[in-house]
């Protein structure tokens, strides 16, 4: 009877893992799984986790599967908040060549939004707020301009809700893509975004209140910007006058994401805002994230 991989004492049980899923046939998917294995051993060890807090944790891991559905989720929200999504994001997609920073998808991206002509509104309905136009230019590393280049938008409301959180806005509402011209530039018109607190309803609000941390991000707007010979970049930009931009919820601001929200009051006319902001691709692979909500 082969006896060398039964389990004698806590000192082993790494080991005995390790060699249980040794022959795993995708290297990858192997090494994966290991480096987890080897980290959360260790980290049970460090911390000497004790049978209730590990109760704790399988819980929360079981409340944020349960409370995801088709307009919210959970799991997405939590890697935001404990930083997860943002340092995958930077160390997948690394600012070494001049490409424009990117910045977590979030969970409110959906796929199918409306194709807009440039300097159209994504403002659908009567939607309240501050004007605001948005332009910019998509380059490639070699600073020459992307025609065909689609930039994906999307933003939370002066209220601090996305269209999909609130049933008072219109469906798609400040959402939409573009396509650039030959000079590469878009240009649309919305109203300025609010700072907006993530969801607390669920097992993400206790973790956050537990920790006596608060739950808002700073004003911002998302882009998705790809093109078929470049890899895409997901992004968001932040208004540089906007509270807690040095204490985002989700760890998503970055020094490059800092935009210039510049307000302009004319004489006899309605106060507005402009943002003014180029993206650099670098050539790749062009693909896209599966959407957290529907």
């Amino acid at each position: 009877m082969n006896t060398a991989n039964i389990i004698d004492g806590e000192a082993s049980v790494t080991a005995v893992a390790h060699a249980a899923m040794a022959r795993t046939p995708d290297p990858r998917l192997r090494q994966l799984v290991a480096a987890f294995v080897e980290h959360m051993h260790a980290l049970i060890r460090e911390v000497n986790l004790t049978e209730a807090e590990f109760d704790t944790v399988l819980t929360f891991v079981a409340d944020i599967g349960q409370q995801t559905n088709a307009v919210h989720n959970e799991v997405v929200l939590a890697a935001d908040v404990l930083g997860i999504s943002t340092l995958v994001a930077l160390r997948n997609n690394p600012q070494n060549q001049g490409q424009s920073a990117a910045a977590l998808l979030g969970p409110f991206w959906r796929a199918a939004a409306p194709l807009c002509d440039n300097g159209a509104s994504i403002a659908r309905g009567d939607t309240p707020g501050t004007p605001m136009r948005v332009f910019g230019q998509v380059r490639g590393l070699d600073g020459q301009p992307i025609a065909g280049a689609k930039v994906d938008v999307w933003q939370a409301s002066p209220a601090g809700l996305y269209e999909n959180q609130d049933p008072h806005q219109p469906e798609m509402n400040l959402r939409g893509y573009f396509i650039t011209g030959e000079d590469g530039r878009y240009s649309f018109r919305t109203v300025r975004p609010s700072g907006y607190p993530v969801p607390t309803h669920g097992a993400v609000g206790v973790l956050l209140r537990l920790q006596q941390r608060h739950c808002m991000r700073p004003a911002h707007v998302h882009f998705m910007v790809s093109h078929p010979r470049c890899k895409t970049l997901i992004t968001q930009v932040f208004a540089d006058d906007c509270d807690h931009l040095g204490s985002d919820v989700s760890f998503g601001v970055t020094k490059p994401l800092v935009g210039q929200f510049v307000r302009h009051a004319p004489p006899g006319e309605d106060a507005y805002y402009t943002l003014n902001y180029d993206f650099v691709l670098e050539q790749g692979e062009s693909c896209f994230p599966e959407a957290p909500i529907k």
